[in-house]
């Protein structure tokens, strides 16, 4: 049986060949094909949310499949934009949100927003990411749960980043012992923890980072007991609220308010 820090290093240190491989699927490369040929007909708001399989690859892209169904709530998301810190979309604790609205900023660039790299190259870029870390954690969930780390490890800025992305949160709580709580003294005593035991500012070093995976796919084989994980996957579609309640994310939202770490 391969290991699970084989498992992962097997793909991370080919990634550009992983990403081909995950490419080249015939069901992505058919969507792929389609968001890439019909993306620049997309001019409004409107056009984004009525194109199903253009909403539905970008969707995925930004690790919001399971807000596929939230028209409204999206609608609400693009329209209000990012350009106030007062917008509906600042106020919300999920950064996917605000990754959506950047890219596609309506708002701002109006029918011309879907002619930017991001919103053409960028979304695929991302929604290759996202299958390939799916087809891991078929396999092996820990695999997954490190790529998806090591993806986001630039965007870390705060122990309340951490704190607030269910994937992110799973692999911190399993590399360094964190007992979860909902409880503001109990959320501050982890933000204490993940600063002790971790520097969030060398995670850009790859090297850090390595060390850092490495730790938490050991612990988590071992605490699995099997080098291949049966373990019903973690779906990080589902952010925050598959493993904090709302009232955790409140108070993660007035704590951040308040701190920076």
């Amino acid at each position: 049986m391969i290991s699970t820090v084989t498992s992962y290093k097997l793909i991370a240190d080919h990634l550009d060949k992983s990403l081909a491989t995950t490419a080249s699927d015939a069901q992505v490369k058919r969507e792929t094909k389609y968001y890439t040929d019909n993306i620049d007909k997309i001019k409004t708001i409107e056009d984004f949310l009525g194109n199903d399989r253009i909403y539905r690859y970008a969707m995925n892209a930004f690790g919001l499949k399971d807000m596929i169904y939230a028209k409204a709530f999206v609608k609400k998301v693009l329209k209000d934009g990012i350009d106030s810190s007062k917008s509906f979309t600042n106020q919300l604790t999920d950064p996917r949100f605000k990754e959506l609205a950047t890219t596609f900023n309506f708002k701002q660039f109006g029918t011309t927003t879907t002619i930017f790299d991001r919103a053409n190259k960028g979304v695929v870029d991302k929604y290759l990411e996202v299958k390939l870390e799916e087809n891991a954690g078929a396999s092996n969930e820990g695999v997954r749960l490190a790529l998806y780390f090591k993806r986001k490890a630039s965007e870390i800025s705060s122990a309340y980043t951490i704190l607030g992305d269910a994937a992110l949160y799973k692999v911190a709580q399993v590399a360094l012992g964190l007992n979860s709580s909902s409880t503001s003294s109990g959320l501050e005593k982890q933000v204490v923890a993940i600063k002790s035991q971790l520097d969030l500012s060398k995670l850009t070093d790859s090297k850090v980072l390595d060390k850092f995976l490495t730790k938490f796919l050991t612990k988590w084989e071992l605490s699995n007991n099997t080098s291949t994980s049966t373990i019903p996957a973690l779906d990080l579609a589902q952010g925050v609220q598959s493993i904090t309640s709302i009232d955790t994310l409140t108070k993660i939202q007035s704590l951040f308010a308040g701190r920076r770490y």
